[in-house]
């Protein structure tokens, strides 16, 4: 911490060193104005973790939310592929537009899981003097991404070969395909390959959810979704869901196609699968929007900053609370506060060192603090002056 003063000046330095981090420094700068007792402080304390003092807080609980997020996108990849490639190859034998609608789905399911890893592994670079904050918000980019190839290549390419199906719906496909020399009918194919996916599905999406499970802990299932910070493990819970939702619906409009020997149904099968997806992907990407711009911390962890604040002697009042998210466990804080005008500028110091270490323990994902400061007695005299001329306290 570095600190001038315009009648006296003290400096000490303080840095904050860890595994690849470049350090951090804060500036406290004290000019007195209307005597000893009365003065304006500003203090910018930006520690960059791993921070010594607070790693064991913070580090185990953001490791264990990025594992159980790959594990959950791993498994995902794996399922959408292997299930890709049997549609495909059943939409190839049988003719059918859901079939097709269902391939193209897994496939862009798989493409999509590869996007959120590399979300994960940009947004865990360090931070340099372009990006000071870090690139935390990349993974907000790349969920982004990703529900936007789900609305086009995913809902827009299930919607058109519907639409196609339905409007030229054909005789219905191959009633018959020869696989390894064993005639199967194409019925019985779709079947085969629709309810492995499912039960391939199911289980992809049981691990999604158990994943999110421990990240939500206790919180309601859609309250933890609206309000979660970290869309990787949620994006792939809705990915699984949208994709089973679409298997029983091919599975359903093949057979109901074939039992009323009516073909246009599998094209108006393919039509609501495409809507399925479209509906998942404009949720996720309102999610993936309200992160990119920028979003709050959480009122309960504001809640409490101003409560630490409240309980502190020398804190008179917190004027101002500003909280962003700049990134799935990185949070940014601005405060402005003001002091008791009976302090020196070593008592203020002392006091913004012990609030923020009092936040940086109960909360160790805030990552970036700035503290504007300054005394009652001077906040009174601005407030005189300012009606002295007859214009409003600013």
């Amino acid at each position: 911490m570095l600190l001038h003063g315009t009648n006296r000046s003290l400096r000490t330095g303080l840095r904050a060193r860890g595994r690849g981090s470049t350090g951090a420094r804060g500036t406290l700068a004290v000019s007195h104005a209307a005597g000893p007792s009365s003065h304006s402080l500003t203090l910018h304390s930006c520690a960059l973790l791993p921070y010594t003092l607070h790693a064991h807080a913070f580090f185990p609980c953001a490791q264990t939310n990025m594992a159980s997020s790959k594990k959950a996108i791993y498994a995902a990849i794996l399922g959408n592929f292997a299930i890709a490639v049997t549609k495909f190859l059943g939409a190839a034998v049988s003719g059918s537009s859901a079939m097709l609608a269902e391939g193209i789905h897994s496939l862009v399911d798989t493409g999509n899981g590869g996007l959120l890893l590399l979300g994960l592994r940009r947004s865990k670079r360090p931070p340099d003097e372009n990006h000071p904050y870090g690139y935390g918000k990349s993974l907000y980019f790349y969920t982004l991404v990703v529900a936007v190839l789900i609305f086009g290549l995913g809902g827009g390419i299930s919607l058109y070969e519907g639409i196609l199906h339905t409007l030229d719906p054909g005789h219905g496909g191959a009633s018959t395909a020869s696989v390894l020399g064993v005639t199967v009918g194409g019925l019985m194919l779709n079947t085969v390959v629709l309810g492995a996916a499912i039960v391939f599905e199911g289980l992809a999406l049981r691990t999604a959810l158990q994943e999110f499970k421990k990240q939500r802990g206790d919180t309601p299932f859609f309250e933890a979704i609206v309000t979660s910070k970290d869309p990787t493990t949620f994006t792939v819970v809705f990915e699984d869901t949208a994709a089973l939702a679409g298997l029983v619906v091919a599975l359903v409009g093949i057979h109901l196609a074939s039992l009323l020997h009516m073909p246009v149904i599998d094209g108006i099968a393919s039509i609501i699968i495409g809507l399925i997806l479209c509906g998942v992907a404009a949720f996720l990407i309102w999610e993936s929007k309200k992160l990119l711009i920028g979003e709050a911390a959480a009122p309960e962890i504001r809640d409490d900053i101003r409560r630490m604040a409240h309980d502190d002697a020398d804190i008179a009042s917190v004027e101002r609370l500003l909280t962003m998210h700049m990134g799935p466990r990185a949070l940014l804080l601005n405060m402005d506060l003001r002091f008791r005008d009976d302090l020196d500028a070593n008592t203020v110091e002392a006091a913004v060192d012990r609030l923020e270490r009092a936040i940086r323990k109960a909360h160790p994902s805030i990552r970036y603090i700035f503290v504007e400061a300054g005394s009652i007695a001077r906040t009174r005299a601005s407030d005189s002056g300012a009606s002295a001329a007859g214009g409003p306290p600013s």
